[in-house]
């Protein structure tokens, strides 16, 4: 197999505080006073956290967000190109990580350039941390859809996932958020939120989801939020009633799925064989 030989170019994917400032990694004033090129998905932030650090910036500042990634890439995969040190942060945590930098990233190996990181905080593995749940097998699921209809099935779509997930969500559609987990998951599934981990006001509530949905359900909710939620237990897997499992089939249909579609997200939620599910369902049927 060619191996494919990395210029002496570098993107440097810069992480930042999640909160306190003091939780900087030291290299990463050094990068930011170094760099040819800062791409910051917020400038006015990047200043501000510069003169926190006590940094002077003496490289171009150009903006890299949500609505100019696509645009700006190729101009700074030109600069990398040309021999010119990128650095690009993101309002907080490591970029790529639900942030801009994935097709700046992609196009830079694509490229050739050398990729570093300097590695710091992270709301991922924060959280994971300080949840209380189980952590030595995760996914992260980043931020679910918005629609009600869309985040039912992808929550239905994890439902028989083992390994203990990580969510982020927006504050206004937390409970939203929870209220499906319990529906989707149950409402026995043991869970963690976490809010303005490190800052002043950090807050870890845990419990089960059923308990979380009431506990916050008058709450008006603030602040950045990570949710963590345990993995399918063997009994949970054990409670997969037929009764259940044709609820669960009936409902993703009354969604907009088709029979096929929601057969198939049943099997995968509840574990069983497709098969397994369509003989459930169409048995009711013939009844």
């Amino acid at each position: 197999m060619e191996v494919c030989q990395t210029r002496t170019v570098t993107l440097v994917l810069a992480a930042t505080p999640i909160g306190r400032i003091e939780d900087a990694p030291p290299r990463l004033a050094t990068e930011l006073a170094a760099a040819d090129v800062i791409a910051a998905e917020d400038t006015r932030r990047l200043r501000r956290l510069a003169t926190e650090l006590g940094v002077e910036l003496t490289g171009r500042i150009v903006s890299y967000f949500e609505g100019n990634e696509v645009g700006r890439t190729p101009q700074l995969l030109e600069w990398l190109e040309a021999g010119e040190r990128v650095v690009l942060v993101t309002d907080a945590g490591m970029p790529s990580v639900s942030d801009p930098g994935y097709r700046l990233v992609a196009a830079a190996v694509a490229a050739g350039v050398r990729i570093t990181a300097v590695p710091g905080p992270s709301a991922v593995l924060t959280a994971l941390a300080v949840s209380g749940l189980p952590i030595d097998r995760f996914c992260f699921e980043g931020f679910l859809p918005r629609k009600a209809g869309e985040r039912g099935r992808r929550l239905a779509s994890l439902a028989a996932e083992e390994r203990t997930m990580v969510f982020f969500e927006a504050p206004h559609r937390t409970h939203a958020a929870l209220a499906a987990m319990a529906e989707a998951l149950g409402a026995d599934r043991p869970a963690a939120v976490c809010r303005e981990l490190t800052k002043t006001y950090e807050e870890v509530r845990r419990g089960r989801l059923g308990e979380l949905v009431d506990a916050m359900a008058e709450e008006n909710v603030r602040g950045e939020i990570t949710l963590v939620v345990a993995g399918r237990s063997a009994a949970d897997q054990a409670a997969a009633s037929p009764e259940s499992v044709r609820s669960l089939v009936a409902e993703l249909e009354s969604e907009g799925a088709t029979r096929k579609d929601a057969i198939a997200a049943a099997a995968r939620a509840t574990g069983m064989p497709r098969r397994e599910v369509y003989d459930l369902v169409h048995k009711e049927q013939r009844r």
